[in-house]
């Protein structure tokens, strides 16, 4: 079971004040070739997986982000660490019909 759940908040800026959605888009596309089960929420996408198989996922989706041209990036990120496993589906199973 995984031990880590990670949720991202990508703010790329953008050349000449484009459109940022391109971007994080990309910044997904990194998330789903990583092979971690994710999901996709309005304002963030949340990981689980492994503590420092997240944070690679993080290092490299910030680095899609400068190749594809953006001259810096923000991210806001919330961790849930429990060394006894923690899962999305765990912690939301109440709230499904």
């Amino acid at each position: 079971m995984a031990n880590t759940l990670l949720s991202i908040q990508v703010i790329p800026k953008t050349p000449n004040n484009e459109d940022s959605i391109p971007y994080v888009d990309k910044a997904i596309e990194v998330i789903q070739q990583s092979g971690v089960k994710h999901q996709v929420n309005p304002l963030d996408t949340t990981m689980e997986g492994e503590l420092t198989e997240l944070l690679e996922v993080v290092r490299q989706m910030h680095e899609a982000l400068i190749e594809a041209g953006s001259p810096s990036v923000i991210s806001q990120i919330k961790i849930a660490h429990n060394p006894n496993g923690i899962s999305m589906d765990k912690l939301t199973e109440k709230y499904r019909p």
